[in-house]
């Protein structure tokens, strides 16, 4: 008979290898600033053609058809960054030095990706201390499909225009702090039982994301401003929603309540993801590494991932638990999350909830 429950993490530990620990500085820096340059040169070079006599004596429809491929990359680059601010958020671009971890985080997250740095590492922190917990995970809301008749109205009306918002879901996070609570003003779950302290030291990543956006749109002017940072900004927004949201959901996944959850049992009901080589390189191993991401969070960093998620599946395999890594091929990964929200928004089955 086959274990029931997955290997506690300290069992996990054993089978990676040694050097999945091993957080190298200088390595973290090198792919920060590898993606620092993909930013730079995708947006400089955008903005050159949005600043161009021949970008402006194009009519609207044309001008739009131009550049469109270039916000589309440039939003790639800035996703990119977002994974490297993701590290930073974990404390795994440098192991001991905190301040690498803050300087490379303002810069990746609150300068670059307009996401205020501090306030999104304290909400995804909880996240993860809570990875499909019914009630008391972040960044998700589960909502039970055969209860959606006793939904507020405006959760219904969210409901009826799912298809409209997924460019703009993660600004809805952020700047309307649904569900866990502001990251621009403070308020909600996620600030309970947090020091005044606590909220000023957020507040400066707050301050780093407007000042920047402020900033450039104050010399750019609202168009070139639009075109060049906040198209390519939606692109990022979608990139983040899309590879959150399919992680975290998979037709056969679980939710647990306090009765029943562990924190590995939550762990591997995450997916892994393989959205092809390259991207899933580019992206730090972000999909196809997540599996063992949520295991240490803080301890491997992202250029470990790749190894360690192959000595996982072993070992498993050895235990005879393979069946409890969840991984899926996704190639067709647009097409795949606008049918998966299409069809399942946040609504989970109730025979999907472990309650005993």
């Amino acid at each position: 008979m086959m274990p029931q429950d997955p290997p506690r993490a300290g069992a996990v530990m054993k089978m990676l290898p040694k050097e999945t620990w091993d957080i190298d500085t200088p390595t973290s820096l090198f792919y920060f600033a590898v993606d620092l340059l993909a930013v730079a040169s995708t947006m400089g070079f955008l903005d050159v053609v949005v600043t161009s006599d021949n970008y402006h004596a194009l009519p609207v429809w044309a001008q739009a058809v131009a550049v469109a491929p270039l916000q589309v990359l440039t939003g790639f680059a800035m996703w990119c960054m977002w994974c490297i601010g993701h590290d930073a958020g974990h404390g795994t671009v440098a192991k001991n030095e905190k301040w690498i971890n803050r300087l490379v985080g303002e810069i990746a997250h609150s300068a670059i990706c307009l996401t205020p740095f501090v306030p999104w590492a304290l909400s995804h922190r909880k996240h993860h201390l809570n990875h499909n917990h019914l009630e008391r995970d972040y960044s998700h809301q589960w909502f039970i499909r055969e209860e959606r008749d006793d939904l507020h109205p405006l959760i219904k009306a969210s409901h009826f225009t799912r298809n409209l918002q997924l460019p703009i879901l993660y600004f809805v996070y952020l700047f309307t702090g649904v569900p866990d609570g502001g990251h621009v003003y403070f308020y909600g779950r996620m600030w309970e039982g947090h020091s005044l302290k606590e909220k000023a030291d957020a507040a400066l990543s707050v301050v780093v994301s407007v000042a920047t956006a402020g900033t450039l749109w104050y010399n750019m002017g609202t168009a070139d401003f639009a075109v060049v940072c906040m198209m390519p900004w939606l692109v990022l927004s979608f990139w983040l929603f899309m590879v959150t949201y399919l992680q975290h959901h998979s037709e056969d996944g679980k939710l647990y309540t306090d009765d029943t959850y562990t924190f590995e049992r939550g762990a591997f009901e995450t997916v892994d993801r393989n959205y092809g080589k390259w991207i899933n390189r580019m992206s730090h191993h972000m999909m196809d590494g997540h599996v063992v991401h949520h295991l240490f969070f803080t301890k491997v960093p992202h250029y470990r991932l790749e190894a360690a998620t192959e000595a996982l599946k072993k070992g498993m395999e050895e235990q005879g638990q393979g069946h409890m890594y969840k991984s899926i091929d996704t190639p067709d990964f647009t097409q795949e999350i606008i049918k998966q929200f299409d069809e399942n928004w946040f609504f989970i089955d109730e025979k999907q909830v472990v309650r005993e």
